[in-house]
């Protein structure tokens, strides 16, 4: 199958808040091959601005899979093989614990795949409603399931560890969701420094209605503003309405016949 690019609206921003003194976060935005990427280093334990970085460099390294199903299992490699290098990195710190979150977005044909370990998020808006694709792997999300907590409690929790990440074990685990992706659609990827300011409803009244750049830089402001108490980095990704290839059309190709 011959891959024809997709046309993308594309935005991203990383900011270290205003708490934090560094900025743990990293971003990729592949968009030559349709990869986007968000990782949060682990807050609280050593190196996860290295960690979140490993991430994004072997990423970074994938160059131009034939498929989509390539596109996605070198992505799944790349990120088994960051996973090994950030477990090398707590070997040299004496068993540290260092690792990161990863939220990882691929388009190509039209479908796209999320692929992700721990609670940064990928939310797909499409014919103007917003749905979360990915699931945070945190005690609060295992809690919801079980029936032991409502989500209108969460608001009540001060923390919310995170049971899933790269670099903390030798086989992580990553989960893939796949489905179609049609023109208009809005991906947004972000690290829970956006969300735990910004409301999903408000994502989608900027993301949905601005230019993905401007919507980046809104929101990012509405999170500073709310006190920005933690790192945050966000990706937009929307895809655009192919140009009409009539015009292009030799008349001396065939019609298609029935």
């Amino acid at each position: 199958m011959v891959h024809t690019p997709s046309l993308f609206d594309v935005g991203s921003v990383t900011h270290a808040g205003r708490v934090r003194e560094r900025n743990e976060d990293s971003c990729l935005v592949r968009t030559d091959v349709g990869l986007w990427a968000v990782a949060d280093g682990m807050g609280g334990h050593e190196a996860g601005d290295l960690a979140s970085r490993i991430v994004v460099q072997s990423l970074d390294a994938i160059g131009t899979p034939e498929s989509a199903a390539d596109l996605l299992a070198e992505c799944e490699e790349r990120l088994f093989s960051a996973n090994r290098q950030i477990l090398a990195l707590s070997h040299e710190r004496q068993g540290a614990t260092v690792g990161t979150t990863a939220a990882v977005l691929l388009v190509r044909d039209s479908y796209y795949a999320c692929i992700w370990a721990g609670d940064s998020r990928v939310y797909l808006i499409s014919r103007g409603a917003i749905s979360q694709v990915s699931h945070d792997h945190s005690e609060l999300e295992e809690l919801i399931a079980e029936g032991a907590l409502s989500r209108e409690d969460v608001n009540d929790w001060l923390s919310n560890a995170i049971t899933r990440a790269v670099g903390v074990a030798d086989d992580p685990e990553f989960e893939v969701v796949t489905g179609p992706a049609e023109p208009e659609d809005v991906f947004v990827i972000c690290s829970d420094g956006l969300t735990r300011h910004v409301r999903d409803d408000e994502i989608l009244q900027h993301a949905a209605t601005r230019r993905a750049q401007a919507a980046c830089d809104d929101m990012l402001a509405l999170a500073l503003d709310r006190g920005g108490l933690d790192n945050v980095t966000i990706v937009i990704v929307r895809l655009l309405t192919p140009r009409s290839q009539e015009a292009t059309r030799s008349p001396l190709d065939r019609e298609p016949q029935p």
